[in-house]
Order: C-alpha cells, then structure tokens, then sequence
C-alpha cells in the first residue's frame, strides 16, 4: 500500500468454518496527490538552508541571510530571478553562504524573463566585517539599514565557486542600483573563485574596503565599470578578463575598464587606510569598432584616482574599440583627488585606436607604465563558462 492512500475494502474468509470480516483503506480510484515542493526563494535565512538542485529555484524578493545563518547552494542548482529591483541575494554581517559550484556544474543565478536584459534582477550582495578606509561603518546602497565594515581582516562569509551572475544590476534610482557582485568589507576568510558575470547594468564587481581575494573572474558586457574599487579594498583580484562585445552599447557616461577610489566618492581624503590593492594577470578586451559614438567608447581603460594606490602586474588591453578623446589607457587623475604615486601600474596596450597614454596632471608616476610584452589572463580559465572567446 502505497503511503497517503486510503483503501476502505470488506472481504471474508472463513476460518473454522465461520466468516471473518477483514476491513482495509483505499480512496477508489483518485491518484495519489503530487508532494509539494517549495521552489520560491525570498525572506530570511536564520539557521543552515540548503538547496536542491533538482529543484529549479525563482528568487521572487530579497533572499537574506541573517548573522547566523548559513545558506548552501550545490553543484548545477539553477535560480531565476523575477523582474525587479527587490530580487536580490543578501548575505548580511555573521551570515555565511556556500556556492558549490564546480566546472562542469556551475550554479547559476540568471533573469527569468523570456526575454532577459541587463538590470532584470539585482544581484549578489555580501557584507562583512572587514575594515574599510577611516575604520568607518558603511550602510548598503540598497537598504542603507543593513551595515558592513569592522575590524577582522580575516573575516569569513563563506566560500564560492563557479557562479554565474547573469542580467543583473536592477535600479531603483540613479543613485542607489544594483552590481552584478557587490563585496562590502568582505574579510580574506572569504573564498571567492571562477566567477562568470555576464550582460550586467552597472559594474560587474565593486569591491567596498575590506580584504576579499578573488581569483578568476570573467566579466562580460558590463554597463559601468569592470572591475570598481573604493573605500579601502586591500586585496588581490588574480586573473580578470573584461570583455565589451561587437556591437555593445553603454549607457553610462564614465564606463572604465578598472576605477579605483581610495576613500568612498573621494569625500574622505585624510582617512587611513585607503584602498591599496593588487591585479595580477588582467585583459580588457574591446571589440567594438572603432567609433565616435560615446555610448561605443570606454572612458578610460584604467582610471585609478582619489588616493587610491594600485598595484597592476601583467595587464594587457586589445581589441578595435575606442577610449574616449578625453580619456586615456591610463588616467590617474580627479578633482577630488588623484591616484596615489607610490602605484605600480605595468599594462601593454594593444588597441588599434591609439588613445591617449597616459593622463598623470602634475603628479609624477615613476612606477605606472606602458610597455610591451604582457600577456594578460590566460582565456583558458574560463572554459567552464562555455564562453566563445
């Protein structure tokens, strides 16, 4: 009999010669009801959720995981968001969340729409307590009630690995939007490796202060920024691939391929602590063609500025696409500041447009250059993103 059945039978035998009458359940011929399968993701996540990834998840609201709680999401679990600015993941101060990710079943977090487009969803947030520039509490763009920044370097949210972010950076305004991964005072204890973020609005990462190391990071079809720093992020970004595709458009003004602040929007020059971090082994990649239209050209390929102190080691930038005539490969340069001079900046510019070199003001960079011979982020990393390179 099979559980949840009811079966209401009669039947006789005769034992000693006398009848006997046995009575057993049955509902007749109605099937057996379908279990249910709780497949929304929204609300709060306050003790270990663990997801199935037989299960097709739809994140219909801010997913949160509290302090405390642990959210784990196994090899190939596949997630649509629904339409908006409220669908998001957030993972606040305390709270862990474990992406298990491996090559050939990536976890995937993308746009339910039929028709995706970048800015469908928000994205993936996580808040640490990690120090930022100054020793200073920073408030999430999103939800200025949720805080990150502290004073444990080491601090550890968890562990991810091979994630795909796709059609991200919903807005609710100018000024308060979503990246596709946004890292608020994320600590070193944190483990963040391949990392596919594609056809986002927005930066593709933005590291707020902290500590977090990233390794293996692709980034395609951004809308801002590629790879954005502030407010004091002092870790290592290790093999980071930026590509704008033929035929991209950006919607923003300013677009660089890496933009670096020491301190947050430049307000805050005299605090300690100022963002000082290191790249090793990027490429940017352009392909569009070469135009005058400003939407089709990146601001500056590297704009490190507003104390920021950078460390870029085997940087390489290609392709046919422009740079703006007021930008430059290379722009260290503010109103509220300009980068740090103690930076050392080693990229190979391989653009058919020819931009401008370098943008230094009066400041002297003796240790931020143009020159041949860098190689750049081997492609190779990203062949479990499948991606045509």
């Amino acid at each position: 009999m099979k559980k949840g059945k009811f079966f209401l039978r009669f039947f006789a035998v005769i034992i000693l010669g006398l009848p006997v009458v046995f009575a057993s359940c049955d509902n007749g011929n109605e099937p057996e009801p379908e279990p249910t399968v709780e497949n929304n993701l929204s609300g709060s996540v306050t003790n270990i959720k663990t997801l199935d990834a037989s299960i097709a998840y739809l994140l219909d609201g801010p997913l949160i995981v509290e302090e405390g709680g642990v959210l784990n999401i196994p090899a190939g679990t596949s997630i649509k968001a629904k339409k908006g600015f409220s669908s998001y993941i957030l993972v606040l101060q305390g709270g862990k969340i474990n992406v298990n990710g491996t090559a050939e079943k990536p976890v995937k977090i993308t746009s339910n729409e039929a028709k995706p487009e970048a800015g469908d969803w928000g994205g993936l947030i996580i808040n640490g307590r990690a120090p930022l520039a100054g020793g200073a509490i920073g408030s999430t763009e999103i939800n200025s009630a949720y805080t990150y920044g502290g004073t444990n370097a080491a601090d550890n949210s968890g562990s991810i690995t091979y994630l795909i972010l796709e059609y991200t950076g919903a807005r609710s305004s100018a000024d308060v939007e979503h990246n596709g991964f946004t890292l608020n005072g994320v600590g070193n204890g944190t483990k963040i490796e391949n990392i596919y973020i594609p056809n986002g609005s927005d930066d593709g990462v933005e590291f707020f202060g902290g500590s977090v190391n990233v390794k293996n990071l692709l980034v395609v079809n951004s809308d801002d920024d590629m790879f954005d720093v502030t407010q004091g992020w002092n870790g290592t970004l290790e093999n980071c691939y930026g590509i704008w595709e033929a035929g991209y458009s950006s919607t923003e003004s300013d677009a660089s391929g890496v933009e670096a602040d020491g301190n947050f929007d430049g307000n805050f020059p005299a605090h300690t602590g100022q963002s000082d971090f290191t790249i090793k082994n990027m490429t940017i990649d352009l392909r569009l063609a070469a135009s005058s239209d400003p939407k089709q050209q990146m601001n500056n390929v590297l704009k490190i500025r507003r104390g920021a102190k950078a460390n870029i080691v085997n940087a390489l930038v290609k392709g046919t696409g422009s740079v703006k005539s007021a930008g430059a490969v290379i722009d260290m340069t503010d109103k509220k500041g300009n980068g740090n001079t103690a930076s050392t900046i080693s990229i190979t510019n391989q653009l058919t447009s020819n931009p401008a070199e370098y943008k230094f003001g009066d400041d002297v960079f003796l240790n931020v250059k143009i020159e041949a011979g860098n190689t750049g982020c081997p492609a190779n990393n990203f062949n479990w993103t499948a991606y045509n390179f």
